[in-house]
């Protein structure tokens, strides 16, 4: 439990890499950033993921709960959809690595349009709606800019992780560093956040 949300909480951040011309079934680069508040950076972890599988959970788990960081506070991730729609389970990584978990959202996502695009190209789309549909409240931190999910924290501790892990742009840097890497692993060259 946090009790206070200190300058230098230890985070890890997860985006995937940018892909274009990946088919269903191939592989994109998970990337989670550990960082000191939004200061230092004091690792990276990486993991493959399956476009439009099922496997983001089970990386996001085994990347936190097998490093050798073992004081992380927080597992931050920007967004919930990786790799197309291989859609973290939040609440299975909270209860699995025993961290709560805040979800990072640039764009308000249309739940409906998602839902239908599921509807539309996977058998299992009940199974990956629920996903989508369990990961929590949408709170808008900044309007039409920012919005976050949390599993695990008040809604209050999870503005304070935010604010301080943030630096450079909206997005906390752990969040935005995972973001760089990954895509410049996949694409030769990092692209904005």
């Amino acid at each position: 439990m946090i009790r206070k949300v200190k300058r230098e909480i230890r985070v890890i951040g997860f985006d995937d890499g940018t892909f274009t011309g990946k088919n269903r079934g191939e592989k994109v680069i998970l990337v989670g950033v550990i960082m000191k508040g939004a200061l230092d950076v004091v690792g990276i972890v990486t993991r493959w993921i399956t476009i439009d599988g099922f496997d983001s959970s089970d990386a996001i788990i085994d990347a936190v709960n097998s490093s050798r960081f073992k004081d992380l506070r927080v597992i931050m991730l920007k967004g919930v959809t990786y790799a197309g729609f291989n859609i973290v389970d939040v609440k299975r990584v909270y209860r699995e690595t025993g961290l709560p978990v805040i979800v990072v959202i640039r764009k308000k996502p249309d739940l409906n349009a998602m839902e239908s695009a599921l509807r539309k190209h996977f058998n299992d789309y009940e199974e990956r709606i629920k996903l989508l549909r369990s990961a929590g409240k949408l709170i808008e931190l900044i309007p039409g800019k920012l919005y976050y999910q949390v599993v695990g924290l008040s809604e209050d501790t999870a503005r304070e992780v935010i604010r301080v892990t943030t630096r450079n742009s909206l997005i906390p840097e752990p969040l935005r560093l995972a973001h760089m890497i990954a895509s410049a692993v996949m694409r030769g060259e990092s692209t904005k956040d």
